[in-house]
């Protein structure tokens, strides 16, 4: 699967807000934006004025280095989404937090998508006791996700259960730190946007 290897950082600063790429450093005093709020290159501190397409599009691709996807993949989850009879926008925000790395993330048991698509492709995880090795395997409700019983006794998971942190968990989860394990108790209902939909939508209709 492709994956896009621009530096993390520099991708937040090309969009000019946080996207919440790399964790913890993000709410460090080390997060780039936090240093050095222009975009990156030699011409990043010069204003720019953007048309109604560049600001299309620019949602688009923040919507994409957010969730850690290529155009393919997102693209095919935007038809999926239009395809359905619900609202476009809300389903396309509801199929991309069913994704499995954005579950293992949403559920505190990784700092950042980047290292729950990684966890998952290694087959740590368990999708109702089935192995699942696919970071965009959808979710679905009522379905409950774990790590394997024999990835438990790896230093990282050791400390995560000791270390956990679910603070942020959305009412659509219910995880069980002790078992690092969760369920999916009801679809996603996204009520904050970090992203606009409609742009997206429009870009696509064109």
């Amino acid at each position: 699967m492709a994956r896009n290897l621009d530096p993390k950082c520099k991708q937040c600063r090309r969009e000019g807000e946080k996207l919440f790429l790399k964790g913890e450093r993000c709410f460090s005093p080390k997060c780039a934006i936090t240093r050095r709020k222009y975009r990156p290159g030699l011409h990043g501190m010069a204003r720019r004025r953007l048309s109604e397409y560049g600001i299309q599009l620019n949602e688009k691709q923040k919507a994409k280095a957010i969730y850690g996807m290529r155009e393919r993949q997102f693209r095919n989850l935007f038809e999926k989404a239009a395809k359905s009879k619900a609202n476009t926008g809300d389903k396309l925000l509801e199929l991309l937090e069913r994704r499995l790395d954005n579950v293992v993330f949403r559920m505190g048991l990784a700092p950042s998508r980047a290292l729950a698509r990684q966890l998952v492709s290694h087959g740590h995880f368990l999708v109702n006791d089935r192995a699942v090795d696919i970071p965009s395997f959808l979710v679905r409700e009522g379905d409950t996700v774990k790590v394997k019983e024999t990835k438990k006794k790896k230093n990282y998971f050791q400390e995560l259960m000791k270390n956990y942190k679910g603070a942020n968990l959305p009412p659509w989860l219910k995880v069980e730190p002790a078992m690092l394990s969760g369920r999916i108790v009801a679809l996603p209902a996204v009520t904050e946007r970090e992203i606009d939909t409609k742009a997206i939508i429009e870009l696509y209709s064109k």
